[in-house]
């Protein structure tokens, strides 16, 4: 690397790590900054409730569990969001043949209402009528909640009586069409729930998805519904069979003891890096600091914080120093045997470069499984380590370089 195109990109890296500063200081010559990109602070830290679901699947098809488990997450966010809470966090997890839905609510405080908000959701779903006699029952015909693209209040024309239409999408017109075709003359029921609202006959094949739901409705209990399914109509059954809360208290101690080790544990890194290294250890320090500025810019727009993701970052943090110790020791020996400086920096990089690649790229891949097969705060810690990781290597390989290349002298090595 040129000296001139050195210069270049480290005004540049400098210009970002200053402004990357201003961007996660939390003082108030930067409180716009923070309006429009505050801290995600997750639920060990600002406290909340952490809440497990188990998914009824029994009525569910092998072909069909994917995809209902999919929409079953996208409703329970939606319904949360309604009810403004910050940044939740919605998991499915699988144990076995069982399926568990995990929702994590930040900030909130009221556990019993934000049970209340996920739990009344309702399950919408169509029966038809198999048996005859005493013998006959309603048995689920596949047609359920997440078939219904929206609801509206409607009222009978003739009776006055409030009741609620549905508009349903193309998959539910169509399986809609076929369950109608096959009951004329019979009962088809529908269920909220699990129990009956109502239990209208067909008279014929019905086309275009569009149904009415009659019953004993007042106009609150009408609204009411209708509310709930646009909210989102669960396409599965939910059981709370876990829930957890977390005191604000608690997680601010823990935040705050986190912060303070992780000042300690940089300034030592960087005395000894002083001490050991001098001039050297003053240019990974240097590099230490940017990494420290853009590691943090990046969590803050995109990362949601626990105390286990800053625990990986705090790893992380040695192990940038670990590519700068190998870098430096591989460019002393070429030093010593002789070779000019500019040479002996290059040739460092070479060796350093395999040993830095392959330590870190078996984190990495570590990183991956856990992130993938874990959830909650073992998944916080793999997602800070792995980006860590990632922005460690650009700092040791080009700003470490880019500092070495305009600063060094002849007798700094010596």
């Amino acid at each position: 690397m040129k000296k001139r195109t050195a210069s270049i990109f480290l005004v540049a890296v400098l210009l970002i790590s200053l402004a990357g500063a201003f961007f996660v200081y939390p003082n108030s010559l930067v409180s716009w900054f923070n309006k429009v990109s505050p801290w995600k602070l997750g639920l060990d830290i600002v406290g909340g409730a952490h809440l497990t679901y188990r998914v009824d699947t029994s009525q569910l098809t092998e072909v069909d569990v994917g995809d209902t488990i999919s929409g079953l997450r996208d409703v329970i966010e939606r319904r949360i969001n309604l009810f403004g809470v910050r940044e939740p966090q919605v998991a499915v997890s699988q144990t076995g043949g069982e399926y568990y839905i995990v929702v994590e609510l930040s900030g909130i405080s009221d556990l019993s209402q934000a049970i209340n908000e996920i739990g009344s959701t309702p399950y919408l779903d169509f029966r038809e009528v198999v048996g005859e006699g005493e013998s006959a029952q309603y048995v689920p015909t596949g047609l359920n909640g997440r078939h219904i693209k929206s609801a509206r209040l409607d009222f009978n024309q003739t009776t006055g009586q409030s009741q609620v239409a549905l508009e349903m999408n193309k998959e539910g017109a169509d399986l809609f069409e076929q369950i109608t075709e096959r009951n004329v003359g019979r009962i088809v029921g529908i269920f909220l729930d699990g129990s009956p609202i109502s239990q209208p006959r067909v008279n014929e094949k019905i086309t275009g998805g569009q149904a009415v739901i009659t019953g004993d409705f007042t106009l609150k209990e009408a609204k009411s519904l209708v509310e709930r399914l646009n909210a989102g109509a669960l396409p599965a059954p939910i059981t709370l069979v876990d829930q957890q809360t977390v005191g604000a208290s608690l997680g601010k101690n823990s935040l705050e003891k986190s912060i303070y080790a992780g000042i300690i544990g940089t300034v030592l890194v960087v005395l000894f890096m002083l001490i050991y290294y001098r001039f050297f250890g003053l240019i990974a320090s240097l590099a230490l600091l940017i990494y420290i500025i853009l590691s943090l810019s990046i969590f803050k727009i995109f990362v949601t914080l626990s105390l286990a993701g800053i625990a990986g970052f705090l790893l992380s943090i040695g192990m940038a120093v670990d590519a700068n110790v190998l870098i430096f020791e591989r460019t002393k020996e070429e030093i010593k045997k002789g070779m000019g400086r500019i040479s002996a920096i290059a040739e460092g990089f070479r060796r350093a470069w395999p040993s830095i690649r392959d330590s870190n790229i078996s984190t990495i891949i570590t990183c991956l499984i856990l992130f993938n097969t874990t959830s909650g705060f073992v998944k916080g810690l793999a997602l800070t380590l792995l980006l860590g990781v990632l922005i460690s290597m650009f700092t040791a390989i080009t700003v470490t370089r880019s500092l070495l290349t305009i600063f060094v002298r002849d007798k700094r090595f010596e």
